[in-house]
């Protein structure tokens, strides 16, 4: 169920910031020192002063949620929401009552407070890539807007505003990264696969050429499919999963009308954030989303 008393209540919203912030127990923000001690409150939040600097600093400090007039609660209904359901920020400043500006520097700051994944494979492996249309949003002082991104079908390239996103799924683990990369070239491949402790990686891939070097690598076990000629699994061979993540992939960028090639990265990692949590209880969803971020 969706947390509804927590986004109702600012009491609330401010208790489950101090449980998910302290998780490990209180410290300075600024010293990292733990001689701390309560010292008074500030609105709803609890006030702590540094016995080792002798500052001040409440639940919010240091956070994604600080320096922010606007409800702690309002700004974990639009996290929720926009990792949840995949809201756009223009339905989100409708939803909160928050100008359009403030939600998007905010949901921006949040996104690039999200983990970055790091591939830890234990094979086999899928390996896929896909391209999207991503330009760059936007205009620069004295300097007309520019594209959006071009209308071209088929393989591009990062400068032709057409940059490639590789899907990787650990068929072991189940986990699955989806990762923007400036080119599709051997060097990218080789090191999104560098991740792996097995001597010899069995990874899966179509029949894309920039594939083709791992044939010839003992570190790499490489069986292909080639859907120019209709193959498209054969036995344990294909790609159909990172298809799969990557036809979810481009539904998630679709309601934020044309993201910038430049900032694919951080939405990349609230989709694969998305994810984890698609069939998490509100709650725990809510809890794993916060402490991601925190």
């Amino acid at each position: 169920m969706i947390p509804l008393k927590t986004f109702v209540s600012e009491r609330r919203a401010a208790n489950l910031l101090t449980q998910i912030r302290w998780r490990d127990g209180v410290y300075c923000p600024r010293c990292r020192a733990e001689s701390v001690i309560r010292y008074g409150s500030y609105r709803v939040f609890q006030r702590y002063r540094c016995k080792n600097c002798d500052r001040t600093f409440n639940d919010k400090t240091g956070t994604v949620f600080e320096h922010s007039s606007i409800a702690l609660r309002k700004w974990f209904l639009a996290v929720y929401a926009y990792i949840r359901f995949n809201t756009s920020l223009r339905q989100l400043d409708v939803e909160i009552d928050v100008s359009y500006k403030t939600v998007y520097r905010r949901v921006q700051r949040f996104l690039r407070a999200l983990d970055a994944p790091r591939p830890q494979l234990d094979g086999p492996v899928e390996l896929d890539e896909l391209y999207v249309k991503a330009g760059l949003k936007g205009r620069e002082r004295d300097r007309p807007s520019r594209s959006r991104g071009l209308s071209t079908r088929g393989r591009r390239k990062y400068a032709e505003d057409k940059p490639p996103v590789f899907v990787l799924v650990d068929r072991a683990t189940n986990d699955c990264y989806v990762l923007p990369a400036k080119s599709a070239e051997e060097s990218t491949v080789r090191l999104l696969l560098s991740g792996h402790e097995e001597e010899s990686l069995t990874v899966y891939t179509d029949g894309f050429r920039a594939y083709d070097p791992l044939e010839d690598d003992e570190e790499f076990n490489r069986e292909y499919v080639v859907h120019g000629d209709g193959e498209y699994a054969d036995g344990d061979v294909h790609v159909n999963t990172c298809e799969s993540h990557a036809s979810l992939a481009r539904r998630w960028l679709s309601p934020h009308r044309g993201v910038s090639k430049d900032r694919l990265t951080p939405y990349f990692r609230a989709f694969q954030l998305r994810q984890r949590v698609r069939r998490k209880p509100g709650e725990e969803a809510l809890k794993t989303i916060l402490e991601t971020a925190l």
